[in-house]
């Protein structure tokens, strides 16, 4: 994470601007491990795979993403840091150890959501999963109109385009809709000539529901977060941070900064929020549906 904040020109002053005020971010994932680096700031968990009732994570997947929006660092010495690192955390365990998860899982979580935004002031949900289309459509149906209503309640939903590229058309189901931010990687050169860029295999608009998807791209090659099977030393921790790739990592670096700009204007609305986003992308000469706007500019998201 400490290339990635350089990359996009992010810097701990920036981060002072924003002021103190955290900002909750709800979570969709393979769970949330209690590592250092998210310190008291784990505040509700529910488990909609197994119906364990503490928190954890048996695949490393969420603990993962949790660390890019908001880890502190702490046991890198303030390092590796997320994004976001003052933000607190709801996670929603959808899928298991392997990565796999039911439709019925993520309606659940997703209406646990809502019972919950007003509760915990819930202004972000990430949801780096990606997903095929299913063969109950039904079903498939009734969840994309539950994160239109997520979004319609204004919370601001970060989904991952998912790692289905490069054909076009590729994009997630959940990743498709209008109304939510869809986020796919794009290196824009930091990696040099190497062949397994996440941009790659990163999906690719249109959608069937928005021409212009995706929505934005961030880095999401090689990117140190927390792992989830760490081990602790006296004081020391071994095996603290792992690298992962995909537009899962992009995904949170995303929602961390939108944490970040909630954080400096509260009062802004998840619909102002994402123009701004867009607005502040840097074009990188690449068609939209691989790009979109462009590249999260944080330093420009903030100022």
């Amino acid at each position: 994470m400490f290339r990635v904040r350089e990359q996009l020109g992010f810097s701990d002053k920036l981060l002072a601007e924003c002021g103190r005020d955290r900002i909750t971010v709800a979570m969709l994932d393979t769970g949330v491990a209690r590592h250092p680096d998210f310190d008291d700031r784990l505040l509700l968990f529910r488990d909609f795979v197994n119906d364990r009732k503490d928190f954890y994570d048996d695949s490393g997947h969420g603990t993962h993403v949790a660390g890019c929006i908001c880890g502190s660092g702490r046991a890198s010495m303030g390092r590796y840091r997320g994004i976001a690192p003052g933000c607190r955390l709801i996670v929603g365990k959808v899928l298991d150890y392997r990565g796999d998860g039911m439709l019925q899982s993520m309606t659940r979580a997703l209406e646990w959501i809502l019972n919950n935004q007003e509760e915990f002031q819930i202004r972000i949900l990430n949801i780096s999963i990606g997903m095929g289309e299913a063969s109950d459509g039904e079903r498939m149906r009734e969840l994309l109109l539950l994160v239109d209503e997520v979004w319609n309640r204004g919370i601001i939903v970060v989904c991952a385009a998912g790692n289905g590229g490069p054909g076009a058309m590729t994009i997630s189901p959940i990743g498709a809709r209008k109304k939510v931010i869809t986020v796919s990687c794009n290196e824009d050169g930091y990696f040099g000539e190497r062949e397994d860029l996440c941009e790659e295999y990163s999906s690719r608009g249109p959608s069937p529901y928005d021409m212009r998807k995706p929505d934005i791209v961030a880095p999401g090659t090689d990117i140190i977060s927390c792992n989830a099977f760490f081990e602790k030393r006296g004081f020391r921790y071994r095996n603290a941070y792992t690298k992962k790739s995909g537009t899962s990592m992009a995904t949170p670096i995303v929602s961390g900064a939108l944490a970040l700009l909630l954080q400096k204007y509260p009062k802004m609305t998840n619909e102002q929020a994402k123009h701004k986003l867009i607005m502040t992308a840097r074009d990188l000469n690449e068609p939209w549906s691989k790009q979109g706007a462009g590249m999260i500019e944080i330093n420009s998201l903030l100022t």
